[in-house]
């Protein structure tokens, strides 16, 4: 087995922002010369989270109005109590969605389906420049 990684950076500009990082995802397993096995997407920090979606616009807005209705910003959070940053509601929803995603390849593919891409969710309160690491493993 073989290992291969390479960081992608990008530049976020509001909280819930939805990045489709799956072109990026795909050049990184073509760049790795390995024909099977699994790619691994991780962000390092606690506000920011991957997933996958069907990256269109109506569930570019229907994703963020359902984080809010799951863990509404307006409600008191601890960690705003120690921190004073307000962004206790960013990392419970990161928490929730995850920092990592793992996808199997094959001959070179991704095996999402037609409509799944991989996204990375911005849930912090400002713009940040993000890191993610993609690691490939296989033959």
């Amino acid at each position: 087995m073989q290992i291969f990684s390479q960081d992608l950076n990008l530049k976020t500009c509001k909280e819930t922002d939805i990045v489709d990082i799956t072109q990026a995802v795909v050049d990184v397993v073509k760049k790795s010369d390995l024909s099977d096995g699994i790619v691994t997407i991780f962000v390092p920090g606690s506000t920011g989270a991957v997933t996958t979606i069907e990256y269109e616009p109506g569930l570019r807005k229907d994703f963020p109005a359902a984080l809010e209705r799951l863990v509404p910003k307006h409600l008191t959070y601890e960690h705003e109590k120690t921190w004073h940053d307000g962004n206790g509601h960013s990392h419970v929803r990161a928490s929730l969605l995850g920092p990592s995603l793992t996808v199997p390849f094959r001959k070179h593919q991704l095996l999402v389906g037609t409509w799944q891409q991989i996204v990375f969710v911005e849930l912090d309160i400002r713009s940040r420049s993000r890191n993610i690491v993609v690691q490939v493993m296989g033959e």
